[in-house]
């Protein structure tokens, strides 16, 4: 089976696994440190605004208290979303209100935003479909207008930027997602940007128990070291020096994932662009750059279904991200949202990752025509 997504790995992340165990010290520690420094250096941000978790959903729903949501509040959501950020924002007790997106890109717009505020509207929770940006100049300046949160979900966008700007540094807080099926992975794992030190500071209690001060052998000040207290309720979501390991090849590795995942978006775009029938993924405006995590073409003689099979029975998997949260029957919530309707059932992720050989890319072509000549 060709995958739709998969991870790239081998020995060098195998030895820097080792050394962790060879350490004796598999907990969060140094690794975790010179990560998120790193991390900040990739960003073009600063260490002091950046903060390690176990998962990019504990992000979104950390985002809820961090940001001082409260229950009743309104936070706008693009119905094309992770179901994470639908579960953070329900889950808090607050509304969940859906606005439609750009039918091809599938970026909610400045214009769709606007449409749903209200007096109670209190944050807006982008995603970067794919890695793809949004247009944050739009946005971010509704969003000062209106005196809202923005909270920028670009799971999928590492080495993507607007304007020259890395993804993820606009809001009051971006996440990174680093787990099985993205393009950076060490297991699971994910990298917090605040534009608030501050809020980073609130932010590194809130996911250590709400911890005032160290406790155990990292207090090297209490006279008695065990002795604590807490500011928040808060949860125990940390990296590890485990996932750290894996992470830090990973990033050294991400300049040559990026490049064949280049060649991936541009191999779909030669060979396929004579079907007809077929839209292909927008050219990226020169101001941006993406990480080419998707790569979805969209039909328009409305055979997506059966074109998503006749590649499956053929060994090769594609599907669609992400089904559109206002067809979710367990949200209870309607939504008039026609351009995510027709994307939704229209669109298909082609397999896209940076192990996918030159055969591979052939057959999946060869099979695409195939089924052209057959049934379109």
């Amino acid at each position: 089976m060709i995958n739709v997504f998969q991870p790239t790995l081998g020995g060098v992340e195998l030895q820097k696994i080792k050394e962790v165990f060879d350490s004796n010290w598999i907990g969060k520690g140094k690794l975790v440190t010179e990560f998120e420094e790193k991390w900040a250096n990739h960003v073009g941000s600063t260490a002091n605004r950046v903060l390690t978790t176990n998962c990019c959903s504990e992000g979104l729903f950390s985002s809820m208290h961090l940001c001082d949501i409260q229950p009743g509040d309104e936070v706008i959501l693009p119905t094309i979303s992770f179901v994470g950020a639908g579960n953070a924002i329900c889950a808090n007790g607050s509304k969940m209100v859906l606005c439609d997106v750009d039918r091809r890109n599938l970026n909610a717009t400045a214009a769709d935003i606007e449409k749903c505020i209200t007096k109670k509207t209190k944050a807006i929770l982008l995603l970067h479909f794919g890695g793809i940006p949004c247009e944050m100049d739009e946005i971010m300046k509704l969003a000062d207008a209106y005196n809202l949160k923005v909270i920028e979900d670009c799971a999928a966008g590492v080495c993507s930027s607007y304007k020259g700007r890395a993804l993820g540094t606009f809001g009051d807080i971006g996440m990174w997602s680093f787990d099985a099926m993205k393009i950076l992975v060490c297991g699971d794992g994910s990298a917090l940007h605040f534009r608030d030190p501050e809020l980073r500071e609130r932010a590194e209690k809130w996911l250590y128990f709400g911890l005032e001060a160290k406790s155990g052998y990292e207090n090297s000040v209490a006279q008695k070291w065990w002795e604590f207290d807490i500011s928040s309720f808060g949860h125990r979501a940390i990296m590890n020096n485990v996932t750290a390991a894996m992470a830090l090849v990973q990033l050294d590795r991400l300049p040559e994932f990026m490049k064949k995942r280049a060649e991936v978006h541009n191999y779909y775009n030669e060979h396929l662009k004579d079907l007809n029938w077929l839209d292909l993924p927008l050219p990226i405006p020169e101001d941006c750059t993406t990480s080419y995590y998707f790569y979805h073409i969209q039909t328009k003689n409305g055979k997506r279904d059966e074109l998503a099979k006749y590649l499956r029975d053929r060994d090769i998997y594609t599907t669609y991200r992400y089904f559109p949260l206002h067809r979710v029957a367990g949200y209870g919530i309607t939504a008039d949202c026609p351009n995510a309707d027709w994307a939704s059932d229209n669109t298909l992720c082609l397999p896209m990752h940076q192990s996918l050989s030159e055969a591979d890319l052939e057959l999946i072509v060869k099979t695409i025509k195939e089924f052209s000549d057959k049934y379109c």
